[in-house]
């Protein structure tokens, strides 16, 4: 898979910038953060215009996030979501047992404290996603041992 390099160096590079540039003037981390969740978001929006062009509509939101799990995930990182939860009341639960921008960092708890800023941009890619297909949701991200982590979508009724 050619493509999956340079995307794992681009995201570590955009990383790094934004990180590199915030040591210059602010040094808030929840900003930085915010940053990378805000272009995942854009990113996201403009992949799922393309993957839904030819695609009839959803039926409902788990259809959607069903798509999300299988199409859009395997466009992203090459692989399906190992698994997706939901209680049936707007919360569901994306779980990647080997999430692919985590790879690079040591198995194990190590490195638990950089991970973060690591699922900040895929977080945003999720979330502009749906956006895009008319689902207003919150997502977050958490790691109990890398490289497998839970992406928790809170799906918000308007």
């Amino acid at each position: 898979m050619a493509d999956e390099a340079p995307f794992q160096i681009l995201h570590n590079e955009v990383i790094q910038y934004i990180y590199t540039s915030a040591e210059n003037g602010e040094t808030e981390n929840g900003r930085n953060i915010t940053k990378l969740e805000n272009m995942g978001f854009r990113v996201g929006q403009g992949l799922i215009e393309r993957l839904t062009k030819d695609t009839a509509r959803f039926k409902d939101e788990l259809d959607i996030m069903k798509f999300i799990c299988k199409d859009f995930w395997t466009c992203v990182f090459k692989k399906q979501i190992d698994n997706l939860r939901t209680n049936h009341q707007g919360i569901y639960v994306l779980q990647d047992n080997k999430f692919r921008l985590l790879g690079q960092l040591s198995a194990g708890k190590q490195y638990l404290d950089q991970a973060p800023k690591y699922l900040a941009f895929t977080c945003g890619l999720v979330r502009g996603a749906l956006s895009n297909l008319g689902v207003k949701s919150i997502v977050t991200a958490e790691v109990s041992i890398m490289p497998a982590c839970k992406f928790q979508v809170m799906i918000q009724k308007m």
